[in-house]
């Protein structure tokens, strides 16, 4: 089987290229996608807490703590105690975060306007209802634990 005839090989190829268009944007701003997408998912008045950020975009906690410090390094954020529950902290924009989340929401904008413009509605609609299911088939299901039962029974 050649790798274009795998369903994933499309996703992961495009994804790829969507990767690294996204990195050479931030770089030019001083920063990396990794640190652009969670600037995009912090709430911007209530700060988020640390631990509902990784679940949010996917993350795992080892790679998010790590780009957390960079982050934070950076001045982009501020970990403040959440003001109900010490135990718990809260992830903040500072201003500079501010502008740097306007750099990468924009960014995001123009990819869409570029997707927009290359797709008809029905294809738009099409892909994402398509990659909708494939989450919910990998949310919801084992796949290749299904496949081994099937070879048992």
């Amino acid at each position: 089987m050649k790798p274009e005839e795998t369903i994933d090989f499309p996703i992961r190829w495009a994804w790829h290229k969507i990767s690294r268009l996204y990195n050479i944007e931030a770089q030019k701003h001083g920063f990396t996608m990794s640190i652009g997408y969670v600037l995009l998912n912090i709430d911007r008045d209530k700060g988020t807490p640390s631990t509902k950020l990784g679940p949010l975009m996917g993350m795992e906690s080892r790679s998010l703590t790590r780009t957390l410090k960079s982050m934070e390094d950076l001045g982009f954020i501020e970990r403040k105690p959440d003001e109900f529950d010490k135990r718990k902290v809260r992830i903040f924009l500072t201003d500079l975060g501010e502008k740097k989340r306007k750099v990468s929401r924009d960014t995001v904008l123009k990819f869409n306007d570029a997707v927009h413009s290359a797709l008809t509605d029905k294809e738009l609609n099409q892909m994402l209802t398509t990659m909708n299911k494939i989450n919910h088939l990998l949310d919801n299901e084992d796949i290749f634990q299904l496949e081994t039962e099937t070879l048992r029974g």
